[in-house]
């Protein structure tokens, strides 16, 4: 079944089908493209009629592509429709000039029409596997604002640059309860504050992860369900806050949908870009900074440098924690001043950001509980953790490395407080991000659980996890976790 999602874009509305993940305008293109070698095979009195109809919606529909932005996937399309154009048109023209109409043999015209059909094929096929990515609808009863913060910590200088006056500075996209916006209000660019910002940042994680950028250009077409800068809601009172730090070499908006589920169920998400570890880091002066992180393909070194990187990056989460402490008190302005409650809060991370978040509330109290999505805890498992802490796995598989589970498990056995740790089947280490509404929906890569089923398994479990250690809500968290996978649960009596 098509599904069509009303969806803000640059103004106007326009709609997705999310089941070939491809515009109307291109619904219309590719039909076009396909009439046009059907024409071949209709009745000799039929032909004209379909022939000029369907070259008129492609040519139409082509040059309209062409104003508002073509994406690579339809120009298989455009190809295998001006491969079969000129034969299409060529009886017409004989026609209309006298002569008499000549149409190829079937066996001369079959390959050729196989081969075009091919070709406007694999346009589908192509913005199925890699489209612009359709977040699913937040749940909650609130609506989601956003906004983007830039801070420097005057008392740490930045490790990554030669200049001894240089300053760490990060910056911060918060997703918070927010009052309803009007009717086709602009929403949230996704990747970044303007298009320019989301493409750059787009592909600096394609070279990152060394893939072609025109494979990702639907990216950052994306809109999400945020309003920028939306007036905070009125109700809802003083917000819990959940920070996040994202994977190494990933960007603060990397989980949108799960900040964005999470803000409509009247949580305050702060996800964090790391400047010279973050694929790019878009700073309010426009500059942009690109990742330092490279392999050595020496494993201690490598390891060596993910225990460095978690060191710094739990530093930030805990700078973060104190401008949104000062935030909370009104100590700085802004929209949200008096509205975050940092009496209650949770830290998070995806892969390396799970590593910084554990590491974090090993060194800051401040942080109530924990979530390390798929993250080999890199660095020092000491002092022990104190705070309830939930830990999701990918599906473990003979290539999954040996010391992750043991090591995440010491890592659980030594809190004091109540730990889980879910293995969901299914799960890939991409799983706990937003790429499966966007990447090729291949096992190895984003996991089987599909592009709808993932942002929810993650969404449900880790608010199940906060709504029961951040608000104290009633319930069989145990009961809930268990229904998606394989539950271990590390209780305090168990640690002695």
């Amino acid at each position: 079944m098509w599904q069509r999602v009303p969806r803000a874009e640059d103004g106007r509305v326009t709609e997705i089908i999310t089941g070939l993940h491809m515009s109307p305008l291109e619904i219309l293109a590719l039909l076009g493209a396909a009439a046009l070698v059907v024409a071949r095979w209709l009745p000799l009195a039929a032909r004209p009629r379909v022939t000029i109809a369907a070259g008129a919606v492609l040519v139409l529909s082509a040059i309209v592509l062409g104003v508002v932005g073509i994406r690579w996937q339809m120009l298989p399309v455009l190809a295998g429709a001006a491969f079969a154009l000129p034969f299409a048109v060529s009886p017409l023209i004989r026609r209309r000039t006298g002569r008499p109409a000549w149409r190829a043999r079937w066996w001369l015209a079959l390959p050729g029409s196989v081969a075009c059909v091919g070709l406007i094929a694999t346009g589908p096929s192509a913005a199925w596997a890699f489209p612009v990515p359709v977040f699913p609808e937040p749940s909650g009863h609130f609506a989601v604002g956003t906004r983007v913060m830039q801070w420097t910590d005057p008392d740490r200088p930045e490790t990554a640059t030669a200049d001894p006056h240089d300053r760490r500075t990060v910056v911060v996209q918060l997703w918070y309860p927010a009052q309803k916006s009007p009717a086709g209000a602009q929403r949230a660019q996704y990747l970044g504050r303007t298009e320019h910002e989301a493409r750059t940042v787009s592909d600096a994680l394609a070279r990152y992860a060394g893939l072609p950028g025109f494979l990702v250009d639907g990216v950052p077409r994306a809109h999400t369900h945020s309003v920028f800068d939306a007036p905070v809601a009125d109700k809802g009172g003083r917000f819990p806050v959940v920070l996040f730090s994202p994977g190494l070499g990933g960007v603060r908006t990397q989980n949108t949908a799960w900040a964005e589920e999470l803000a409509s169920n009247g949580y305050a998400v702060a996800a964090l870009d790391h400047p010279y570890d973050s694929a790019a880091v878009v700073l309010a002066d426009r500059r942009t900074i690109n990742t330092k992180i490279v392999s050595t393909g020496d494993d201690d070194e490598d390891n060596k440098r993910a225990a460095e990187t978690t060191g710094i990056r739990a530093a930030d989460l805990s700078f973060v924690l104190t401008q949104l402490d000062g935030l909370g008190r009104g100590e700085i302005a802004g929209p949200l001043t008096g509205r975050l409650d940092t009496g209650r809060v949770a830290v998070t991370g995806h892969s390396v950001g799970g590593a910084a978040a554990l590491q974090a509330a090993r060194q800051d109290h401040r942080f109530d509980a924990v979530i390390d999505l798929d993250g080999y805890p890199h660095g020092p498992t000491s002092p022990s953790l104190h705070q309830p802490t939930l830990a999701l796995t990918q599906a473990i598989t003979p290539a999954t490395d040996p010391q992750y589970i043991p090591r995440l498990t010491k890592a659980l056995e030594l809190n004091t407080a109540t730990s889980y740790r879910l293995t969901i089947p299914g799960a890939a280490h991409l799983t706990f991000m937003d790429g499966p509404l966007y990447l090729p929906p291949v096992p190895s890569i984003a996991g089987s659980l599909g592009r709808t089923e993932s942002p929810r398994v993650v969404a449900a479990t880790t608010l199940a996890f906060l709504d029961t250690t951040l608000r104290h809500k009633p319930g069989d968290l145990p009961g809930v976790l268990s229904a998606y996978g394989g539950l271990s649960v590390y209780g305090p009596s168990n640690n002695r």
